[in-house]
């Protein structure tokens, strides 16, 4: 029963850190992509643009899938 507590823990948090990672990705690759609309040297705007998706989707999907919005996994009776 520890196991599946540590294991419900641990994918609630990752989801929930990688959310807002995604997110901070997301507004690196705007800021690189309005540089280069602007002519100043840029980056792989594409890339953190692509990686931000797949950090937002895989934390909203974590944090669903552990039962986060529903609280702490309660024993079954």
């Amino acid at each position: 029963m520890a196991v599946q507590k540590l294991r419900w823990y641990l994918r609630a948090q990752l989801g929930v850190l990688l959310l807002p990672l995604g997110l901070c990705l997301f507004g690196e690759a705007v800021v690189r992509k309005t540089q280069q609309a602007i002519g100043q040297p840029h980056g792989p705007w594409f890339w953190y643009g692509t990686l931000s998706l797949i950090c937002v989707t895989a934390g909203v999907g974590l944090m669903i899938e552990s039962g986060l919005l529903r609280g702490y996994p309660r024993h079954p009776n």
